[in-house]
């Protein structure tokens, strides 16, 4: 039988999903009622939920497709025209914590940024340019803990270019193999800064093989990978290194249309006292002015001042050039496609049309596939971990709520993120932290004197930080803590009943021959006969020659007493079975 394909864009509905399948309506509820979901006829299933059901009713020959109808930056891909122009290339850094990548930047742009950093890790994913050989270069400075994995996959899909920086003296490591794929995913060229060559231990043959083995052939080997031993610290190599982005960005050939509308993407958002929304953009597309209006997602506005990396003003900005604005009158999210419209009516009409999408969007995974797994689990006994997140921007919040979910507990912890929102923290959040027993969690942001005894009156949890990963470790030791100790038993020794002096409801007196290991006092004891359990005790005392010692080890004979629950009838030959039981804190 022919294979039929099922489009699904976002969402189906219950009907849509029944025709599709040739099934009648009432069948396909009635198996997600046996699911334990409760749909309706125009109940909104996702596409993995679609996946979760038809494989529940065993059709075989039904293959689900993603109908895209995004504009998110990674689906977003503009035809250019006869009358594009060359641009600078857009290069992001990338790389494992600790191998320089910041310091490249550093020393490139001749700044400094590691002290400004908490923990020295890059937080944000920031914009810069520099000139070489009179050509502009502009350069996405990554965060590099894995904490960052979702804000860095965006980085990504901005970029043409990524320069991987691999520590020559420590070679590749999670985060490095991590950053390939995301490359590799987002189309993007790879360079590799193979970093610290002047530090003792350095092994660039050692590093390149390292690279070799993980998919990145160097040209040095007959691969199409460009490996530019550097010191970022010591400025080597540098100038070659800025060469060979120049050349790729030649191969590539990367033009943009400049006669069309501006476009461009969010790279970041917040708001300031006295400025209002403050939003980075990379424009890609067309020219960028003051004045113009734009709109990103739900949010537009008008471009009030625009300044460069450095912070100067300027009028207007090319393609591939990064610049900070004024005049959004709500926050776009970061990552969201921005485009230059010719009013405000146009704007605020477009904006409102992208909200009501984006409901839609939202309203359409009223059944999600986590739901849909967790009710068919009828033994699902996992446990709610409920918090509130407010971050300085939004970059910060959704990096935040991306690793937590990153956080793997196995099935047994619900991460229910109660609310977001950008800002301090604020009497709203304590409100709906008290109503679910939730922790809030600050990055980046400040609890008010008021806010704070309002927090210790109601019992409710504030946690902040500015680094994310100490939050992420805060957030994961409290989910450990919502786990069920884990039981361990270890086997301690055994005795063959040679003699049986007393057996009561609750205790024994017996003795034996120690077979192998040691008895002890505090030891737990299964009682067995032929194999067959009969009952458990607790060694309460142990005698050796009608002495009490501390211990019997393997070939003494003793006595023991022990203390039951209920009575066990203890006979000549039984063997006694000793362990420890220990209930220990589980690990996520």
């Amino acid at each position: 039988m022919e294979e039929k394909t099922i489009q699904i864009a976002g969402s189906i509905t219950v009907d849509e999903l029944a025709t599709a399948l040739g099934l009648s309506v009432t069948e396909l509820i009635g198996t997600l009622f046996k699911n334990g979901i409760v749909a309706t006829i125009n109940q909104r299933l996702d596409y993995e939920t679609a996946s979760i059901i038809i494989e529940e009713l065993g059709i075989k020959d039904v293959k689900l497709e993603r109908k895209n109808t995004s504009t998110k930056t990674s689906d977003f891909h503009r035809e250019l025209s006869d009358k594009a122009v060359t641009r600078p290339p857009v290069v992001a850094v990338m790389g494992h914590v600790d191998h320089g990548k910041t310091t490249l930047l550093d020393t490139l742009l001749n700044k400094k940024t590691v002290e400004g950093e908490a923990g020295g890790i890059t937080q944000h994913i920031s914009a810069y340019q520099l000139e070489h050989d009179d050509r502009l270069i502009t350069f996405l400075d990554t965060p590099g803990h894995e904490a960052f994995a979702a804000i860095r996959q965006h980085g990504a899909m901005l970029t043409d270019i990524v320069i991987i920086v691999v520590a020559a003296d420590d070679g590749v490591k999670p985060q490095t193999i991590e950053a390939i794929n995301f490359a590799k995913s987002a189309n993007a060229k790879i360079i590799v800064a193979i970093n610290k060559i002047d530090r003792e231990g350095a092994d660039i043959p050692r590093t390149m093989a390292d690279l070799s083995n993980n998919g990145l052939q160097p040209e040095e080997w007959g691969g199409d990978i460009i490996m530019v031993p550097i010191s970022a610290k010591m400025n080597q190599n540098l100038d070659k290194l800025l060469d060979m982005v120049l050349l790729t960005a030649d191969i590539e050939e990367l033009k943009a249309d400049v006669d069309i509308p501006a476009e461009g993407l969010v790279i970041e958002s917040h708001m300031e006292v006295g400025k209002g929304s403050v939003v980075n953009l990379l424009v890609t597309g067309g020219e960028l002015k003051t004045g113009e209006y734009i709109v990103a997602g739900s949010a537009y506005g008008k471009v009030r001042t625009m300044l460069d990396w450095q912070g100067k003003p300027r009028g207007k900005a090319t393609p591939s050039t990064p610049v900070t604005i004024t005049g959004f009158k709500e926050l776009p999210n970061f990552g969201d496609r921005f485009i230059e419209v010719k009013d405000e009516k146009t704007a605020r009409k477009m904006a409102l049309l992208n909200a009501q999408a984006a409901a839609d969007e939202s309203a359409s995974a009223n059944v999600t596939s986590s739901d849909l797994l967790r009710m068919m689990n009828v033994a699902d006994n996992s446990k709610v971990f409920n918090v509130i997140i407010k971050g300085d921007v939004l970059g910060s919040v959704t990096s935040v709520v991306d690793s937590l979910k990153m956080i793997d507990t196995h099935g047994e912890i619900t991460l229910n993120i109660v609310s977001t929102g950008v800002g301090d923290i604020n009497e709203n959040d304590v409100y709906m932290a008290a109503d679910e027993n939730t922790i809030i969690y600050g990055f980046n942001v400040s609890v008010p004197i008021n806010i704070s005894k309002m927090a210790a009156r109601d019992g409710v949890k504030i946690r902040t930080y500015k680094v994310i990963y100490e939050l992420l470790d805060d957030a994961k030791s409290e989910m450990e803590n919502l786990l069920d100790a884990e039981i361990v038993e270890e086997d301690k020794g055994e005795i063959k009943v040679l003699g049986v002096f007393r057996t009561e409801k609750t205790s024994i007196i017996a003795g034996g021959e120690v077979l192998k290991g040691d008895v002890k006092p505090g030891y737990l004891v299964r009682v067995v006969r032929d194999k067959k359990y009969l009952g458990e005790a607790e060694v309460t005392s142990v005698q050796k020659e009608k002495i009490d010692v501390k211990e019997l080890i393997a070939g003494e004979t003793g006595g023991l007493a022990m203390k039951t629950k209920s009575r066990i009838d203890l006979q000549i030959n039984d063997r006694l079975k000793f362990f420890t039981r220990e209930a220990k804190k589980r690990t996520l």
